[in-house]
């Protein structure tokens, strides 16, 4: 089949490149002219393992192409792909919609074939309602069929996760759709991955409502992890003991600093407003963006109190290990570290950061933090350490060398990767989330 993804972000070049490795032939459509530059020259916009690798393979079978023009990109496609932003609308919280309409009232103009047009983005329900009705105005002639395939791919992980799904869901409202559906995950649907199939509205819900509610496990052992702390009990024992109930599962029940990336806040949010809108109140998750938001001032307090308080600790250095909201991304959106960093450096800390992949894009949202060539160098004559992302390369740290390189041998640690006794054994001052 032939397939157009219109937008070579995130989503739209993970989905395109594995949809290429399916056997379709794909054309990654971007407006963005460096972008596209770049990808001809095997440059990827975004840090993902294994994606630059896979691109390369299919760009070289002749596969996998890129183009700035929609028009050329869209000829002679099956299946339409719409994988553009949808980020929270400034003011409102309502999601942005602006990119997705756009690219709808583009398709119409250029459409030269029957083709299903699917909305890959996060959007709210009864976006493809509003799709439809653009495509229906914009005079083509030819038949057209909206369809709901939301992605739920993890960064990090995201090529596995497109090519071994939980679950593939298709939110369609006629035949043609289903069908050309079914062709596009023929490869998936022959190694019998689930595949779902809906109508348009509850396709767009079940990813709001999915990030929802995992955004809700992470809020909910967050707040369990501080009452460990009051009362002497462990975080991580007791997400084990309640993981292994299978109504419950163990995924998701990790105390740290708080949810971030590109997909958990501003659908949250998303999902408030659509609630609001339908008068169909959804208190659970308006509590659960409260307590998060709070929760990420709460980690950079927490190094306070290892520095001494709020008075002790102006004028100290802290390091900052680990700044992208989760490992094995470049991805800084809403990042935990961001507002960590903040509350250090409005209270007076100096604050020198190392991320593997996050420094660059870091730079500009945190001018107020020096960033360091290695973990080492951030360490070096700092006052306290501070681990806020779990990458594998902070596990294994020389922790003679770190305590050496301190002023003073603390280290508060916001994932739990090390082992308390062990560290008190080092000598070092330690604290964690959710332990005694």
């Amino acid at each position: 089949m032939k397939i157009a993804m219109v937008g070579s972000g995130y989503v739209g070049l993970v989905s395109g490149a594995c949809f290429a490795d399916f056997g379709h032939d794909v054309c990654c459509i971007d407006k963005d002219q460096s972008k596209i530059d770049r990808l001809h020259d095997g440059v990827m916009p975004i840090y993902e393992p294994g994606l630059a690798e896979l691109v390369d393979s299919n760009v070289k079978a002749g596969r996998l192409t890129f183009t700035t023009s929609l028009k050329e990109g869209i000829a002679d496609a099956d299946a339409i792909f719409i994988a553009v932003g949808t980020p929270s609308r400034r003011g409102d919280g309502h999601a942005d919609l602006s990119f997705v309409y756009a690219v709808a009232e583009e398709v119409g103009q250029n459409l030269a074939n029957d083709a299903v047009v699917v909305t890959k983005s996060t959007v709210p329900v009864g976006t493809g309602d509003e799709v439809q009705r653009i495509l229906s105005e914009s005079g083509t002639s030819h038949k057209v069929s909206v369809v709901s395939n939301p992605e739920f791919l993890r960064e990090g992980a995201a090529i596995g996760d497109f090519k071994r799904p939980d679950r593939i869901v298709i939110g369609a409202e006629d035949e043609f759709g289903r069908d050309v559906m079914r062709e596009v995950y023929r490869p998936l649907f022959l190694n019998e991955s689930p595949i779902l199939f809906v109508n348009r509205r509850t396709s767009e819900l079940i990813k709001y409502a999915a990030n929802a509610f995992l955004a809700t496990k992470i809020t909910f052992i967050n707040e369990i992890a501080d009452l460990c702390e009051k009362v002497g009990a462990n975080v991580q024992d007791v997400s084990r003991g309640i993981g292994m109930d299978n109504r419950i599962g163990p995924k998701f029940l990790h105390a740290g600093p708080g949810y971030g990336g590109s997909c958990f806040p501003k659908d949250t949010l998303a999902l408030l407003k659509t609630a609001e809108d339908y008068d169909s109140p959804t208190r659970i998750i308006e509590a659960v963006v409260k307590v998060n938001e709070g929760r990420k001032r709460a980690m950079g307090r927490k190094v306070l109190e290892a520095l001494g308080g709020h008075d002790e600790a102006r004028g100290k250095k802290v390091a900052l290990l680990g700044l992208t909201f989760k490992p094995d991304t470049d991805d800084m959106r809403d990042s935990p570290a961001i507002a960590v960093a903040q509350t250090l450096t409005d209270c007076g800390v100096e604050v020198v950061a190392y991320d593997p992949e996050g420094m660059e894009i870091a730079k500009p949202m945190m001018p107020e933090v020096t960033m360091a060539a290695d973990p080492y160098e951030a360490i070096e004559n700092a006052d306290a350490v501070a681990i806020v992302t779990e990458w594998d390369a902070f596990r294994a740290l020389d922790l003679n060398r770190v305590k050496t390189l301190l002023k003073t041998p603390v280290l508060v640690d916001l994932r739990n990767i090390y082992r308390a006794d062990d560290m008190r054994a080092m000598g070092f001052t330690y604290d964690s989330v959710g332990r005694p």
